[in-house]
């Protein structure tokens, strides 16, 4: 089994927006718009992925981009609400 690369130079527009929707499917209907079911909770996939459909970055680095403004050390799925929560705790 030959493994295709998903780098952007090996790439065409197409087999990257292909990419991504394989990629997607794997929660069944493949349809993932504003669905939010899965821990990406993203909303519009497309506008996630897009850079990289797009050749401007790597599929790794939209997704260390998208984990880095979501995901906080030692758990908590959103940085947002990690940063709310510490702030409530300081003032009391």
């Amino acid at each position: 089994m030959t493994t295709q690369s998903v780098l952007i130079k090996d790439t065409t527009r197409e087999e990257r927006e292909e990419i991504v929707r394989r990629g997607l499917s794997f929660c069944g209907d493949g349809s993932c718009e504003q669905c939010s079911g899965c821990s990406m909770g993203v909303g519009s996939i497309d506008a996630m992925y897009q850079p990289y459909i797009d050749g401007k970055l790597e599929l790794a680095e939209v997704n260390m981009l998208h984990a880095a403004t979501t995901f906080t050390l030692g758990g908590g799925r959103n940085a947002d609400i990690a940063s709310a929560s510490s702030a409530e705790t300081s003032t009391e």
